[in-house]
């Protein structure tokens, strides 16, 4: 009866540890932390690290803070794939990343095969800046979710504003990078032509990263007479091909995806002025209660990423508040079906889910660099004044056909 009584006592007492301690939600940060896209790499960690410190700060979820884990990519895939491996032997629930579509593409396919391989013991992908259309299109799958835009969102969004403050002409010139992106942005120029009425008189695509030197890359366009520049554009090569177009006095309106990269307005000094960009979010659009909260809490304004990637965790939250786990084990299909669920206001507009590619169907702001802005960039005095907030309804597209999504039974 002694060690009857004895098993009662440490049973209750394993049964009220177990209790006490309930099965954390685990985050995983998989992003770039050095190399070139360090600077983005870290906007995207900081930003789901604040996030997550609200929702602890509110009582975290299944009884437990919110884990976060940062994972260093180094800026590639093969270093990415590597760091998944080891983010699911921490059993990692959910991975964050953004900076670059190559890892996103490695990523959500190395979720999709751990899933696979290992049914009740799901890893969800929460993409917050792949924007390679194939991430939606072929390889789209159940747990990968897209919180950020695609090329047609950003050029659709530019072709509407501009066309409507009279920037946009009737001559367009597309100059990308020559990989899936800037692939991505070269076909949505032309495919929205007719609707912009204009028409595309030359487009080029080029190496990633390594022209030093787009003097000729602008005598062309020069001579192409366009009205306006698109390009998709990001770091050394959107700065050196304006630098380029300042010099060469070209007179042409770019329109862009990453102007708002920190570091480009202070770089291209008053050559910016005037350009255009569309992007997930814009201060200037939103509220000064979001801007003064996120500053008093990290001593910045949210610039480039940072504020997109705050609304997708919040995102989140909103799903798990749907989900009651009980303390027990995290059911990463539930959160998944949760979070398709769910429609986040931001304060440009809803954010919600498209179920048959997890696409966010979201709001697109265009904005012009002026003088004098009200939040000012990069130490400068010039800064985005909003031109025009496309509705999340107009801004999206259709599923694309390739996208043949795989949900879970039951």
């Amino acid at each position: 009866m002694k060690r009857l009584a004895l098993f009662v006592v440490t049973s209750a007492a394993t049964l009220g540890a177990t209790a006490l301690h309930a099965e954390p939600l685990k985050i995983g940060i998989i992003e770039s932390l050095s190399g070139a896209q360090t600077s983005t790499g870290r906007l995207y960690a900081n930003a789901v690290k604040y996030e997550i410190g609200r929702i602890n700060d509110a009582g975290g979820f299944n009884g437990e803070p919110i884990t976060v884990t940062e994972y260093d990519n180094a800026g590639g895939a093969p270093d990415a794939a590597n760091k998944f491996r080891q983010a699911v032997a921490d059993g990692v629930d959910i991975i964050f990343q953004g900076a670059s579509s190559a890892i996103a593409g490695q990523l959500t396919e190395d979720v999709r095969k751990h899933n696979l391989r290992n049914p009740g013991e799901e890893v969800m992908f929460i993409n917050l800046g792949g924007e390679a259309m194939e991430l939606t299109g072929d390889k789209c799958q159940f747990y990968h979710f897209r919180f950020t835009t695609t090329a047609p969102m950003r050029v659709n969004a530019l072709v509407s504003a501009m066309k409507e403050a009279g920037d946009l002409g009737t001559k367009v010139y597309s100059i990308n990078q020559n990989y899936s992106w800037g692939q991505d942005v070269q076909a949505a120029v032309a495919a929205a032509a007719q609707t912009g009425g204009y028409e595309v008189v030359d487009e080029v695509l080029h190496d990633v990263n390594k022209i030093q030197d787009f003097a000729p890359f602008v005598a062309r366009i020069k001579a192409a007479d366009p009205d306006t520049l698109f390009t998709g554009n990001w770091s050394n090569d959107l700065l050196l091909l304006m630098k380029a177009a300042g010099n060469a006095g070209l007179d042409v309106t770019f329109a862009t995806a990453f102007l708002d990269q920190p570091g480009n307005i202070a770089n291209a000094g008053n050559t910016a002025l005037g350009h255009y960009i569309a992007n997930n979010y814009d201060n200037a659009a939103g509220s000064a209660e979001f801007a003064e909260a996120y500053k008093g809490a990290t001593g910045h304004y949210p610039i480039f990423v940072e504020a997109h990637t705050v609304f997708a965790v919040a995102a989140l939250q909103q799903a798990l508040e749907t989900l009651d786990f009980g303390g027990g084990d995290i059911d990463v299909t539930d959160i998944a079906l949760a979070l398709e669920d769910t429609t986040y206001e931001t304060p440009i507009g809803p954010v919600s889910v498209r179920k048959e590619d997890h696409q966010t169907i979201r709001p697109v702001v265009v904005s012009k660099v002026v003088e004098n802005a009200k939040y000012p960039a990069d130490d400068t005095d010039m800064g985005f004044q909003t031109v025009k907030i496309v509705p999340a309804e107009e801004a999206i597209y259709p599923v694309q056909e390739s996208c043949k999504m795989e949900r879970p039974e039951g």
